[in-house]
């Protein structure tokens, strides 16, 4: 273990103690050897667009919209709400395509929230996009449990990836916006989105850092099939891996974890296992072993079904267990 992985590691401990989590929500269908999910429905993913986006971004091409559940024409928020919740959802992340100026048309869809929370008891969080100061009043007003949305620190990604005619200032601005409102903030950055190389993520973590976020989420780009990306490697390990370091040092007593999206097979178990190493506290879809590895550091796992956005509520009543691995 280097100097560096230890000094990560010790920052981590020294800020949160020996527990780490680790989330199975319910976007995808999985489960290892160590874990198999209680309730796969527990946490599902909304778009109230559909699969329809106005940017078709490079690395999506509206490919993650397919995977969600959709608001359909004949009923309205509250009411798919009310759906899952009689399929055993117990919180959603309400999302969709973006809009030709960078955020989701969430407006129309707030009303429904306060409902949602109250009647149903269910956790909602949104992805917002980039906020105008309407929207950031909006989910204030709605009473959301936590905005997400991805922060891009070089223009030309935001360019050429996103097609959106927008600079890094105005995801600093979308941060304010949010920040200013009292919201729960939780920026994600797309490690390697600029077809697969770094470009830009240490100033989006940068300008993360300057705002009161709840929790920092990393995920890694996966070049997905039918996209302009399709044949491209995802960024090297040693650049992520870095980036985790460079991550907890910068945001010592902050929650970092890494999310759903990273490549798979040996790559993955590598990549958590660095990510234990470099004091992130938590993991979404574990690799196979990765649970066992935490114990190995002496670490204390704990497992959720829910998203990995969701760290404030702890150990409530959403939890699903503390698993004991031999």
């Amino acid at each position: 273990m280097t100097a560096d992985t230890a000094t990560a590691f010790d920052v981590r401990r020294a800020n949160f103690g020996n527990v780490i989590d680790f989330f199975a929500p319910g976007l995808k269908r999985w489960e290892t050897s160590e874990w198999t999910p209680e309730n796969p429905r527990r946490f599902l993913p909304v778009s109230v667009t559909g699969s329809a986006c106005a940017l078709s971004c490079d690395h999506c091409q509206t490919k993650v919209l397919h995977g969600m559940v959709s608001v359909k024409a004949d009923e309205d928020l509250f009411a798919l709400a009310q759906r899952l919740h009689a399929q055993g959802s117990e919180g959603l992340l309400v999302s969709g395509g973006s809009t030709r100026s960078g955020g989701v048309p969430l407006l129309p869809h707030l009303r429904h929230i306060p409902r949602i929370r109250e009647e149903l008891g269910m956790k909602v969080i949104v992805h917002s996009g980039v906020v105008s100061p309407e929207l950031a009043a909006g989910l204030a007003g709605a009473g959301v449990d936590g905005v997400m949305l991805d922060i891009i620190g070089a223009d030309e990604t935001i360019r050429d990836v996103y097609h959106l005619d927008l600079t890094v200032a105005d995801f600093d601005r979308a941060l304010g916006l949010l920040s200013d409102r009292g919201l729960r903030i939780i920026p994600h950055i797309v490690l390697g989105l600029h077809y697969g190389r770094f470009l830009g993520e240490y100033r989006a973590l940068d300008i993360i850092t300057r705002h009161p976020v709840s929790t920092i989420i990393l995920v890694v780009l996966v070049p997905l099939v039918g996209t302009p990306m399709a044949h491209l490697p995802p960024p090297p390990v040693g650049d992520v891996t870095e980036f985790f370091r460079a991550t907890r040092l910068a945001a010592p007593a902050t929650t970092v974890n890494l999310g759903c999206a990273r490549p798979l097979g040996p790559v993955k178990t590598e990549l958590d296992q660095a990510a234990i190493d470099l004091g992130l506290n938590g993991i979404a879809y574990p690799a196979d072993g990765a649970i066992a590895y935490a114990r190995s550091r002496g670490l204390e796992p704990r497992l959720y079904e829910y998203c990995c956005s969701l760290t404030w509520t702890g150990d409530s009543d959403i939890a699903y267990q503390t698993v004991e691995v031999a």
